[in-house]
């Protein structure tokens, strides 16, 4: 049985073929199922109003892919399929054929005229174009079994060198095709084309991957994986694989980033970006495709996380998004104002160790004063040098609420939590002499004021005495001290003013109100 490349055959083409050509089904062709058509001068071949190809009952190979085989002419002509390398079990033809378009024509009928190897190499048994009865070898009878005599009866006999003439010219014609043949033959490929993990073996004449991937209209990407590279040239027989990239926006143990992937499913994504899976938490399933468009994907690694609470140490292993989480899963629970080193809701890191803090808290108010602004006015009756309280200031009054906390035992330093003033301060008003002073008082100039003063105050104009009635370099009352048209303290008055007051006492009283050092002003 001989096999096909092609599905069309038509072994007779052009207008003195006695059928068209045949597109053969894919499969095992039996030529009894196919009938022929009737020639065209309405002779035929064997006398019957219907006839078929004069093919042995010999069954035939047809594979894919079809294709039309081009025609030979001429009244009378032999037909050949110059695409047909192996054509067994013919019948009995008129004319004769070439070796150069059908190497190996076995089980022909008679060949007309003279079928010498020389004229028709390797035709044994093909059939005859007249009404002589020839053999396609020297002595080989017909494989027909006596179906190409029947046939003769439809014309009359040829000479042998009329045949020879006649067959000289298409033999020319037939090498001239199966020079295009072999081309045709090289110049295709099979080759096998994955796209995706979806292969597919197809033909093609391109001479390189890239001129594949546009004849097939593949179109790849900078984040596409071709292999082998495009430009790269192929040979029958060669595998190429394209995987397209996809996008994959990865969330990473709380960093995230986009990425490129080629592998269709979340495994093989996870394997190829180097992602330790085991233990990990992920968004999605490991089985679960990644479309062109890509998917988003949240993956927590899993990690040592150790924890300190209550005196005691506790390690975790955990994909826990928060510090929060990893501490429910060591088992330990936050009360009331508990809280951890790490914030609660940071991701937890790998080795890193938090500590949990018992915390109990308190409140406590204090009220403290607020301090009054003094204000100062230039008085022009007072001497200068002398300040006078017009007004005295009063404090205000500020209440203030402290948390006082205490973590794990250790009382922290309060935190101010709220103020608000309950009194407001009110102002102080000092008039601020400027009356130029003195320049002595008549009668008591020439007295020793010094030594008066430091008996009666140790020459400190500021002094006061242990009950606080009297005070000053002179030790004044307050009553006598404004008695003699001074104002506020006498110890706050400076020494000029002192003494001018003490002198304008003397001129008054003498020295009888200083009874013990009055005698110290005429030393």
């Amino acid at each position: 049985m001989s096999k096909s490349p092609y599905e069309t055959y038509d072994p007779y083409g052009g207008d003195a073929c006695p059928h068209t050509a045949q597109t053969l089904p894919y499969g095992v062709y039996d030529p009894d199922e196919y009938p022929g058509i009737p020639a065209s001068d309405g002779t035929g071949w064997s006398g019957r109003d219907t006839y078929r190809p004069a093919y042995e009952a010999e069954a035939y190979l047809v594979p894919e892919p079809p294709l039309p085989l081009p025609r030979q002419g001429g009244t009378g002509g032999a037909c050949f399929a110059e695409t047909v390398p192996d054509f067994r079990g013919a019948g009995a033809v008129a004319g004769a054929g070439s070796e150069a378009t059908v190497p190996d024509f076995r089980g022909a009928g008679a060949v007309a005229g003279a079928g010498s190897e020389a004229t028709v190499p390797d035709f044994p048994g093909f059939g005859d174009g007249g009404a002589g009865a020839g053999a396609g070898r020297s002595g080989e009878p017909a494989r027909d079994g006596g179906r190409g005599a029947r046939r003769r009866k439809g014309r009359g006999a040829e000479r042998p060198d009329s045949a020879v003439r006649r067959l000289l010219p298409q033999a020319l014609v037939v090498a001239f095709l199966a020079g295009g043949t072999t081309a045709f033959v090289v110049k295709d490929k099979a080759v096998e084309l994955s796209v995706d993990g979806r292969p597919r073996t197809l033909h093609t004449f391109a001479d390189d991957v890239t001129e594949l991937l546009a004849e097939e209209g593949v179109r790849v990407g900078a984040h596409d994986m071709v292999a082998p590279a495009p430009g790269a040239a192929l040979a029958s027989g060669d595998e190429v694989a394209v995987r397209y990239g996809r996008p994959v926006r990865l969330t990473l143990d709380g960093e995230r980033r986009e990425v490129w992937t080629t592998a269709d499913t979340v495994d093989g994504a996870l394997r190829e970006l180097g992602v330790r899976a085991e233990g990990a938490y992920l968004s999605a399933s490991r089985s679960q495709g990644i479309g062109r468009a890509g998917l988003a994907l949240d993956v927590r690694t899993e990690r040592s996380v150790t924890i300190l609470a209550d005196g005691r140490a506790r390690t975790v292993r955990t994909n826990a998004a928060t510090v929060r989480e990893a501490v429910e899963e060591a088992g330990i629970t936050l009360h009331g104002q508990d809280t951890t080193s790490v914030p609660g809701a940071a991701f937890p890191r790998d080795g890193q160790t938090v500590t949990v803090l018992r915390v109990t808290g308190s409140r406590e108010v204090r009220e403290e004063p607020i301090p009054f602004a003094v204000e100062r006015a230039d008085d022009p009756t007072i001497f200068k040098g002398t300040e006078v309280v017009e007004r005295p200031g009063r404090p205000g009054l500020r209440r203030i609420t402290y948390l006082v906390r205490t973590v794990n035992g250790v009382r922290e330093r309060p935190r101010q939590e709220r103020a608000e003033v309950v009194r407001e301060p009110r102002g102080q008003l000092v008039k601020v002499g400027t009356k130029p002073r003195p320049a002595s008082v008549s009668g008591a100039d020439g007295l020793n004021w010094h030594a008066l003063a430091v008996c009666e105050s140790g020459g400190r104009p500021g002094a006061v005495d242990p009950s606080g009635t009297y005070g000053g370099l002179y030790q004044f009352d307050t009553r006598t001290w404004h008695s003699l048209g001074g104002s506020g303290r006498p110890q706050d008055a400076s020494a000029e003013e002192q003494t001018f007051r003490a002198k304008k006492l003397y001129v008054r009283r003498g020295g009888s109100p200083w009874p013990h050092c009055g005698a110290r002003l005429r030393s």
